[in-house]
């Protein structure tokens, strides 16, 4: 089991998430999408969706922070272990809260509005039990195994054990003592990784680069006196207003 569990499943998890990114790229561009149900209502969603986002992200960045930055480096710049156990505790209990929150929004919303209910898929709901699991479980989590004073140090067994994933020699012993509720939030997390590919969640891998790049788009009133004086050019026109 614990080969099963913190040997097999990362990696599973991992083909599963880059194999389903090509598929979904390669088949479905059009299915590529969040499916926004803005058009049935906005006024919520104006709320609820940046409060998500920003909670959600700041979870994220808490979490590359605490799995991928080594204990030596933050001693390297003087930070002791107490400092970084107190902005662990209330800045990643903060984050959650502001994800919980921005999912328990967009769920009464997707609830109470008739026309977003319906077009809510079995794949959506899915998507957000295992979303909000993950959040729940990983502040319980945090809640659980800590105190002001001290808490559970999983930068000496969590995180040894996530980056020797990617030297392809995964360290399972070091998840041997870890806390269950971590365990619990650690295997939801790697379930909904690999679920990402086939759900809304696909969005997030899509950036507007060439929006850096493209040309300036020109709005302007269609002059009714030159329609049939010249054919039309292909090509950006100058225009001098």
């Amino acid at each position: 089991m614990r080969t099963l569990l913190w040997g097999a499943l990362p990696y599973i998890a991992f083909v599963l998430l880059a194999g389903g990114l090509v598929w979904r790229y390669r088949y479905d561009k059009f299915g590529w999408t969040t499916r926004s149900s803005q058009v049935y209502e906005s006024k919520l969603l104006n709320i609820a969706s940046p409060v998500f986002h920003y909670g959600i992200l700041f979870v994220l960045v808490g979490h590359l922070m605490g799995l991928f930055v080594p204990e030596s480096w933050t001693d390297a710049v003087g930070m002791s272990e107490h400092t970084y156990h107190l902005f662990s505790l209330f800045g990643g209990t903060a984050a959650g809260a502001l994800a919980v929150a921005g999912i328990a929004l967009l769920l009464y919303r997707r609830r109470t509005n008739a026309p977003v209910f319906r077009a809510t898929t079995r794949n959506d709901k899915a998507m957000y039990v295992f979303l909000l699991a993950a959040i729940v479980m990983g502040l319980w989590a945090k809640l659980a195994n800590s105190r002001l004073g001290s808490g559970y140090d999983y930068r000496q067994t969590i995180a040894p054990w996530a980056r020797s994933l990617f030297t392809l020699q995964p360290r399972t012993h070091l998840m041997e003592g870890v806390p269950v509720t971590f365990q619990v939030h650690i295997v939801i997390g790697m379930l909904l990784i690999a679920m990402v590919p086939y759900t809304r969640l696909v969005h997030m891998f899509s950036a507007p680069v060439k929006y850096l790049f493209r040309p300036y788009v020109v709005y302007r009133a269609k002059d009714q006196r030159s329609l049939g004086q010249r054919p039309q050019r292909r090509g950006w026109e100058r225009i001098d207003r």
